[in-house]
């Protein structure tokens, strides 16, 4: 009988295991018509080895800065990233600060963000 109940348990396992692999299959691009801009924050010596095509080129560690956000509409969806994640989320937090009311989406990475958005990497 403990057998039985081991091969039970390891049979759900196994279930739960392939079912959890479902979530990391690949998929479909966002609609990227929802956004105003694409935004990447990083450095230009990052987005000179490569950056989304059409991607707004706003360093967030560059002075001009909040003037490139001044540009910006305030109430339409932004998708911002940068390397990891974490500059973007920066950028986000100071878009929101200065007023922005739209969306607001992290996209991480670049490798991550050219997947999301389906746009292709251009230098």
């Amino acid at each position: 009988m403990k057998k039985f109940y081991k091969f039970i348990a390891a049979s759900f396992i196994a279930a739960l295991a392939v079912t959890g692999l479902a979530g990391c299959a690949t998929v479909e691009p966002m609609d990227m018509s929802t956004f105003a801009a694409v935004i990447d924050v990083r450095t230009p010596e990052e987005t000179s080895a490569g950056h989304l095509e059409g991607a707004k080129l706003f360093d967030i560690q560059d002075s001009a800065f909040m003037d490139n956000l001044a540009t910006l509409d305030k109430s339409a969806d932004y998708y911002l990233y940068c390397r990891s994640g974490n500059r973007s989320g920066q950028a986000i937090e100071v878009m929101k600060q200065e007023g922005f009311t739209g969306m607001l989406h992290n996209g991480g990475a670049l490798a991550n963000a050219a997947s999301e958005t389906g746009l292709s990497v251009v230098q």
